[in-house]
């Protein structure tokens, strides 16, 4: 039985997957699993993904029927963990080799949290950008402005997976099941903590922000809305609900560049 599982989405990613898995196979820390669930894609990434899967013998693959979104992928993932510990990883992304030793090192410490993350060096196809901090010690105060953990960081017992049914399948979760988990996690009272180094190098670029819509910022003011009634958050916090809508109507590139440059700190 491994000590940590690796759940790891894909979908079209045939250009970036195999440096996210070398990155796996390169930790330091190494009773892992990987599970990798493939969400229909249509280029080559199910076929390099099982090249690995027949490689190593930690490594599982399974295939969605039909493209199911980022919540229902992750899900099938974890119907097969059988790690205690639960690491999300994102099929464009790099984790450092010690990341995984420091996590679960912080885990093993530390028993008040359930969940640990960290910073990422930020990156896009002309190579390092900067440093994305992340608040240390969040609470659900935080879940206001913004989301608490950058996702494809965290490491987290697999019983709170289990005790909050995983992600919420649904039209207003096929973008955004990340912050609809964490109003489940903090309504619960769960704890978590962000190392203060980057442990992941994450991937973004102008691309990403070009998949925004009004459609999508919508669904996010629903989360957004269940979420604070959840938290019981008092009434004075819910004019905040509408800010996917008011970021959805600002200029991709603006905001590209306010993620690339403003919000991180230069390497």
């Amino acid at each position: 039985m491994p000590v940590i599982s690796v759940i790891m989405g894909v979908y079209n990613c045939e250009s970036t997957i195999k440096r996210s898995i070398e990155s796996i196979l390169n930790q330091t820390y190494s009773d892992w699993e990987l599970i990798i669930c493939d969400d229909y894609s249509t280029d080559q990434s199910y076929m390099i993904a099982n090249e690995y899967a027949h490689k190593y013998e930690n490594i599982t693959v399974i295939k969605n029927e039909s493209n199911k979104g980022l919540a229902y992928t992750l899900n099938k993932c974890l119907e097969v963990a059988k790690g205690k510990y639960i690491a999300r990883m994102d099929s464009d992304d790099i984790s450092l080799n010690t990341r995984f030793e420091k996590q679960i090192e912080f885990l093993q410490k530390n028993k008040e949290y359930e969940v640990v993350g960290s910073s990422v060096i930020l990156y896009d196809d002309s190579g390092d950008i900067s440093i994305r901090n992340t608040i240390e010690i969040p609470n659900k105060y935080d879940l206001i402005k913004t989301v608490p953990f950058i996702h494809p960081t965290i490491m987290i017992y697999k019983e709170i997976y289990d005790n909050l049914n995983g992600y919420t399948v649904s039209k207003r979760t096929r973008r955004g099941q990340d912050a609809d988990f964490w109003f489940k996690f903090y309504s619960n009272g769960y704890k978590g903590y962000n190392i203060q180094e980057p442990l992941l190098k994450y991937h973004e670029s102008l691309t990403d922000y070009k998949k925004r819509s009004l459609r999508v910022a919508f669904w996010g003011a629903r989360t957004r809305y269940i979420g604070y009634k959840s938290l019981k958050l008092p009434l004075r916090y819910y004019f905040h609900v509408l800010k996917p809508i008011i970021v959805a109507l600002l200029p991709n590139k603006l905001m590209y560049f306010y993620h690339k440059r403003i919000r991180g700190v230069k390497i």
